[in-house]
C-alpha cells in the first residue's frame, strides 16, 4: 500500500461504485434498491424482479444466522427443533479480536457459508478473507489476502482489488494499523472470449502513477463510513473500455 492505492489506470475505473459496493456489503444489505437509488447497477443482472440477491455478501459478512438447539426433557438433542439466535457480525468480530489479540492466526471473514449457498443469487467469487498483522519498530502494519474461486480479470478483478484496498485501509485505520500488503488468492483466473480484444487495448497502454486514498480520520467505526468519508486523490487514468459482463 506504500506505493500507493492499487487502482488500475490503464482504463478508467468505475470508482463510484467500488466504494458504494463495499459500503453497501458493510451495511449488511442484500436489496440493490441502495444501489440503485445512487445510479449504480452492477448488481442488476443478478437481482431478482424485487432487486434481492439473497444471503450474499452483505448477509454472510454481517448476518451470519446461527441457531440453537434445543434440549428435550430427557437429555438429548432433537436437531427437528431449534430456534434462530443472535446472528454474527464478522465484521465486527474480526476487527475486535484484532484490537484485543493483534497476533491472532483468526482473523477471517467467510461469505461462503454452505447451509445458505441455495438461497443466493450468484455463489460468492470472494468467497473469504484473512487479516495479518506484524510490529515494526513499535508499529502495527495490516495485510490482507481476499481468495476468489473464480475472477474475470478484466471487468472484474480492478474492481476487487480496489474493494479490498479500500476495506483493508478501513480496517486500519480503526484498529490503529498502517495499512501493508494486500494479497489477492484467485483459484480460477480467466479472461473471456468477448473481452479479448478489449484486453488486447488494454494491454497497448501505459500505467500511470498510482493515486492516494484519503480518509476521514475523525471515523473510529467502520459502520461510521460514507461516500463522502473516503476520497481518491490525483487519480489519472486512461479512458473507458466497455465490455458486457458475464453472467
Amino acid at each position: 500500500m506504500r506505493d500507493g492505492f492499487p487502482l488500475v489506470t490503464t482504463k478508467k475505473v468505475f470508482w463510484r461504485g467500488v466504494v458504494e459496493e463495499l459500503l453497501w456489503f458493510l451495511r449488511g444489505d442484500t436489496s440493490t434498491k441502495y444501489l440503485t437509488d445512487r445510479d449504480i447497477h452492477i448488481w442488476d443482472d443478478w437481482a431478482d424482479a424485487d432487486g434481492n440477491i439473497g444471503r450474499l455478501y452483505g448477509a454472510q459478512w454481517t448476518n451470519w444466522k446461527q441457531y440453537k438447539y434445543m434440549v428435550e426433557e430427557y437429555g438429548y438433542v432433537n436437531t427437528n427443533i431449534y430456534e434462530e439466535v443472535e446472528p454474527i457480525n464478522q465484521i465486527k468480530n474480526v476487527i475486535d479480536e484484532l484490537k484485543r489479540n493483534p497476533d491472532s492466526r483468526r482473523l477471517i471473514v467467510s461469505a461462503w457459508n454452505v447451509a445458505e449457498l441455495d438461497k443466493m443469487k450468484l455463489y460468492p467469487c470472494h468467497h473469504s478473507w484473512q487479516l495479518y498483522s506484524k510490529e515494526v519498530d513499535g508499529k502495527r502494519y495490516l495485510s490482507l489476502m481476499y481468495s476468489m474461486r473464480s475472477n474475470d480479470l478484466f471487468l472484474g478483478a480492478p474492481f476487487n482489488i480496489a474493494s479490498y484496498a479500500l476495506l483493508l485501509h478501513m480496517i486500519a485505520q480503526v484498529t490503529n494499523h498502517v495499512p501493508d500488503e494486500l494479497v489477492a488468492n484467485i483459484g480460477d483466473a480467466h479472461i473471456y472470449l468477448n473481452h479479448i480484444e478489449q484486453v488486447n487495448e488494454q494491454l497497448k497502454r501505459e500505467p500511470y502513477e498510482l493515486p492516494v486514498l484519503e480518509l476521514n480520520k475523525d471515523i473510529k467505526n467502520i459502520f461510521d463510513f460514507k461516500y463522502e468519508d473516503i476520497k481518491l486523490l490525483n487519480y489519472k487514468s486512461h479512458t473507458a473500455i466497455k465490455a458486457e459482463i458475464a453472467v
